[in-house]
Formats: structure tokens, sequence, C-alpha cells
């Protein structure tokens, strides 16, 4: 089951995304809410009897999760990512914290800051949290994502370079969406393929079954520092490619389409724009 977030008549839905339309659901507040319900299953069995109530083509879609409590991301998770930047291997999961306003839905603008042009890519397999808790075993880490998703972790790398969270926290750089799959059509999250397009070009292309640490081990880890909440989005950092690494570097500019792919979800796309003056 595919879920979403969107606006539909001038007011914030969500539904499940049922061939080229949603079926809008009812109920709770949000998505975030409806997964603190413990409601996947109502949603799942709305889903197959309904038809849908609007189009895709006349929806605004909004971050899969608009609201979430946490936003966390692993920094440095693949080997080739690492040597392309010149890291060392994190020795653990290396994570770090993203504010909600930088979250934009799919087919929504990425905000280039006027007071830098080193804006650059990350696309990344990301989780959504169906069912909290503290100190979650890594074997039953997965029992714990109520789907999977895409993000992409804008960054603005001449920031970066003094400051992670100011690199990673201007508003209106986090695409995430355009919707979760549900974990029981993904199985095996190790077991996907993410290819990132700038323009049409592409230039990320990676199994994520290179990631240092997998989808349990963030989970196991994170729930370790943190409580997590049904609805808290974690990602799980980029694979090789990013725009710093390549010489010379590739900046996003100003009419730039990103688009990000990963296999068994779908693609998020985004149009880069300046940030109004």
């Amino acid at each position: 089951m595919k879920l979403a977030s969107y606006i539909a008549g001038g007011r914030e839905c969500y539904g499940a995304v049922v061939g080229d339309g949603v079926v809008t659901m009812s109920g709770h507040a949000s998505l975030r809410d409806a997964l603190e319900a413990g409601a996947l299953d109502d949603m799942r069995k709305r889903a197959a009897s309904a038809s849908p109530d609007r189009k895709l083509s006349d929806i605004r879609f909004l971050p899969v999760i608009p609201n979430p409590r946490k936003i966390l991301c692993a920094g440095v998770n693949y080997r080739d990512h690492a040597a392309e930047v010149g890291r060392d291997l994190p020795k653990q999961p290396s994570m770090f914290i993203r504010f909600t306003d930088t979250l934009v839905g799919h087919g929504g603008q990425m905000i280039r800051p006027k007071l830098s042009d080193h804006f650059d890519y990350e696309g990344e397999l990301t989780m959504v949290i169906g069912k909290g808790g503290r100190h979650i075993p890594m074997e039953r880490a997965l029992d714990h994502v109520a789907g999977y998703t895409i993000f992409v972790d804008g960054s603005v790398r001449d920031y970066q370079k003094f400051s992670v969270t100011s690199g990673k926290n201007w508003p209106g750089t986090g695409p995430l969406g355009p919707w979760m799959v549900t974990s029981d059509e993904i199985p095996d999250p190790g077991k996907l393929t993410l290819t990132t397009r700038l323009n049409g070009q592409v230039v990320q292309h990676s199994g994520t079954d290179k990631l240092i640490y997998s989808c349990q081990q963030i989970v196991s880890f994170c729930s370790d520092f943190t409580e997590l909440h049904p609805g808290d989005i974690v990602a799980t950092g980029t694979p090789e490619g990013v725009g710093h690494g390549r010489k010379p570097p590739l900046w996003m500019k100003p009419g730039d389409v990103l688009e990000v792919e990963i296999t068994s979800i779908g693609t998020l796309r985004a149009t880069i724009v300046d940030e109004a003056v």
C-alpha cells in the first residue's frame, strides 16, 4: 500500500494511492496521527474496497509525513561516498537532526539559499517509523518501520564545512515522498536500487546493499539515544556521486530538476529555485 499526504479541495488530507488516484482517508487529523492510532490495517482494508475520489493530477503533494516529531539522518553511510569526500568510516551510525520546516512535498521546489551557491543533492532511502520505542533490539527493528519513502538531504556545503546543523537545515531543502510504501511490500530494504538524476542525467546509482549500517542497525541505534515515535523520519544516508565530490563540483542551480528513484517505491521530483530576496 502506498500512503501519501496532500492538499485537495483546499485542505490537508492523507490517503492511499490507487492507480492514478487517491482514496482519501478520514478519522485522523494526519497520516502521523493515523500511524499513532495503529490504523494501517484499517487503511489497507478501505483502500482495497474503495474507488479513488481524486486523481493524482488534481492534488498537491505534501511531505509524506508533514509533521514528524523527529527527522534523524545518517551521515557517511556508504563506503564509496566516504571515499569520495575523504571521510573515515564511522565507528557507529553518525546521526544528525533536521528541522521540520526543511521538508518539501513531491513536485515542489527546493530553495537554494541566497547566501550560498554550493547547493548539493543527496538521494536517500528513508524509513517512516510505525511503532515507537526505546532500546529496540536490532533483530526486531524492522517491526517498528511502517514503510519506506525517499528523501533528498539538500546540503549547503560551504556552511556544512564548519557546522553540520547549519549546512543541513535551510528551509525548503528536504523533499520527502512522493509517498511511503508500507513495509509488507518491501520485506528487505537492503535489496533496493537508488538512482538520482539531475536534469535527466544520472548522478547517483547504487544498491542499498552497500549501506555501511543497515536499516535495522540505524533504527536500533537511534532508539538507544532517543525515543522513537510513529511518524518519525529516519534517513539512511546517500551513496557516491554527490556534487561536491566531483571535479569540478556540480552544484544545483535555479531551473534544475532533481529526481530520485528507488525501486519498489517510485520517483521523487523537485525543481530548484532561488530563495526570494
